[in-house]
């Protein structure tokens, strides 16, 4: 009999379906107890923020505050009301592993839907930073995304979702598209080959969450919808990465909330 590797484990596993010992509820359980939260659900619509800037923009302005039955050993999450929509953001959940990490524990929490704003840099050449793309695919550069769903090149979002988030957000007058990005575990190896081979492929940026969001998504039937905000071309220009005003929080929010809003509807 053949000896398995770690190898197996890690990318050519083959027990995608079967149960996780290690669950996010049990989890949170023993993070109530120790932390002696009481229980209680966070709201419907949960954002994932990696860089902060809505965080940070909700604790400057006083327009949020600290949830207090939020579980999560690792994060805290900020809840506000946007357009009479009541969200919770989670910030500085950088990386494929920690995305699911927190979106999972969101679900286990109360959400019903997720949606990340990731910070994105420039791929295809026609693009035009800083601008948003609605992720309707992403081309797996992760570790993360294997553990969910079987080898592949790439992997989408819930069709559904993204047509119905594609015609809530036209009315939206931001620079918008929807598209591929790459997700990638290591930014500081998007060498001039791997750039063009994810352009080859169709990418339009690179970001660190998506691949493995949708994985989860498709994995567990859970609705999460992505964007990439594409604000740099890898620091190749002096004055790269400007969002906007206030980091581009109030852009973000507006997509977060147009989508919920639609989502909610249904």
């Amino acid at each position: 009999m053949k000896t398995k590797t770690l190898s197996h484990v890690v990318v050519d596993r083959t027990d995608h379906a079967d149960t996780s010992v290690f669950v996010a509820e049990n989890l949170l359980r023993e993070a109530r107890r120790q932390r002696g939260l009481a229980p209680g659900e966070v709201p419907s619509i949960c954002v994932l923020d990696p860089d902060g800037d809505i965080v940070r923009y909700l604790n400057r302005s006083g327009r949020g505050k600290r949830s207090d039955i939020w579980a999560c050993y690792h994060t805290e999450m900020w809840t506000t009301t946007i357009d009479g929509i009541p969200l919770g953001v989670v910030g500085c959940a950088v990386g494929a592993p920690f995305a699911v990490l927190v979106a999972e524990q969101c679900f286990a929490s109360g959400a019903r839907l997720v949606v990340s704003v990731t910070s994105a840099g420039q791929i295809a050449l026609e693009i035009e930073p800083p601008c948003f793309i609605l992720i309707d695919r992403a081309l797996r550069g992760d570790g993360t995304s294997h553990c969910y769903v079987p080898v592949a090149p790439d992997v989408s979002a819930d069709p559904v979702l993204i047509e119905r988030a594609e015609r809530a957000l036209a009315t939206s007058d931001l620079p918008l598209r929807t598209g591929t990005t790459w997700t990638t575990d290591a930014p500081f190896r998007e060498t001039e080959q791997s750039i063009a081979i994810a352009r080859e492929a169709g990418a339009l940026a690179v970001e660190m969450e998506a691949s493995a969001l949708y994985a989860l998504s498709q994995a567990k039937g859970l609705p999460i919808v992505c964007l990439a905000h594409v604000t740099n071309q890898m620091a190749q220009i002096d004055g790269d990465f400007e969002k906007g005003l206030d980091d581009g929080a109030h852009d973000a929010l507006h997509l977060v909330v147009t989508i919920a809003l639609d989502f909610l509807s249904a």
